[in-house]
């Protein structure tokens, strides 16, 4: 199949880059060392997007590996993934939602991917589990909705996406099945130029109601190739969502930000969430923009949007939940609630913290 073919012409040798980068050759080396931790795979055609000659624009950035990545501040695991693994690949963090880790493969390695620390299994090691995956989710009538993650969802192949839509459509207490994928942005054609995989969304959305939740960063990003993606997926019933991250030097502008939630309704796509970016090593240094700088950027983009594009809330994926950063009360103090959460006894609860200038994440909330 062509996307499968042109996914093994993926950018992954930093010597491809080298010479566009301007790379001395210790840069380079240094730049090899980083890859043996954190690989680097780039689609030709996101990479087409890129100016490679300016260390600043936002789509280098998010695909081309930097010196800054060997910070070791941060953590690995921002918001308790592990904590909330209950069977191989599943995560039950919320009563409602079931997260499966379908695949550990990305058409893209994101420089701001909050799950690095995740190597390891094949594919083929995951669906091993598929079983006990289904058990698990028959089993828990409180979950209303799974989530296929990854990794990227739509990087499995067609006919295995299938064997997940086909056994989750069957259990009578899932509402909807939600697809978590990059595609539509680092690489669109996989989207619509394979009709069998179109075909499948039309078969399964008669079933349960599909949404596929991906993630556009800056208007760069909306290429007529993403529109064609995203209308192709609209036209199969398919709902589709869209979770930005605000990242340092990618969007942390009032005007990059709202021009991207303005032209992500225009194409159809509904704004879900605006998150804070997480305090991973390797990301914190490079990307993460502290709350107080933060929020006056947030809202001025919100300001810019019609009611459709006001949709969306601020939060950050903390281990006890999704908490919603509300608003300044007085100058320093920010208010916060939970949006959704791990423990009932937080559900809705607002709680204000003083914050320093440099503060872009919280620790331990306590009662």
């Amino acid at each position: 199949m062509y996307w499968q073919e042109e996914m093994r012409h993926n950018v992954t040798d930093i010597a491809q880059l080298a010479p566009a980068l301007g790379l001395t050759g210790e840069e380079r080396e240094k730049l090899e060392k980083l890859l043996e931790h954190y690989p680097m795979s780039i689609p030709r055609y996101y990479l087409s997007l890129a100016d490679l000659n300016d260390p600043d624009d936002p789509i280098r950035r998010m695909c081309v590996p930097a010196a800054a990545e060997f910070d070791p501040e941060g953590d690995l695991d921002t918001s308790g993934e592990a904590h909330n693994t209950v069977a191989s690949g599943v995560q039950h963090k919320y009563d409602e939602s079931a997260l499966v880790l379908t695949t550990n493969r990305c058409a893209m390695y994101c420089r701001h991917c909050f799950r690095k620390r995740l190597v390891g299994m094949s594919d083929e090691e995951i669906l091993s589990h598929f079983g006990e995956m289904v058990a698990y989710v028959r089993e828990h009538e409180e979950i209303s909705n799974v989530i296929l993650s990854g990794g990227d969802a739509l990087m499995l192949p067609t006919a295995t996406l299938e064997r997940y839509l086909e056994e989750l459509s069957q259990i009578p207490h899932i509402d909807l099945i939600r697809i978590a994928s990059r595609i539509p942005v680092v690489f669109p054609m996989r989207v619509f130029e394979d009709e069998a995989l179109l075909s499948l969304f039309r078969r399964y959305t008669q079933k349960k109601q599909i949404y596929l939740v991906t993630q556009f960063n800056h208007p760069n990003e909306l290429t007529a190739q993403a529109r064609t993606a995203v209308q192709a997926l609209l036209r199969c019933g398919v709902v589709v969502k869209n979770q930005t991250v605000l990242l340092r030097g990618v969007n942390d502008s009032v005007e990059t930000l709202g021009a991207l939630l303005r032209k992500l309704t225009a194409f159809g796509v509904v704004p879900y969430y605006v998150f804070q970016c997480r305090p991973v090593t390797g990301v914190l240094s490079n990307f993460q923009v502290p709350f107080l700088e933060a929020l006056p950027i947030v809202e001025g983009a919100k300001a810019m949007q019609s009611g459709q594009g006001k949709c969306f809330k601020y939060c950050l994926s903390h281990p006890t939940g999704k908490i919603e950063i509300v608003g300044l009360v007085g100058e320093n103090r920010m208010a916060f609630k939970y949006h959704q959460t791990k423990d009932k006894h937080n559900a809705g609860r607002i709680f204000i913290r003083e914050l320093s200038e440099t503060d872009g994440w919280l620790g331990d909330i306590g009662d």
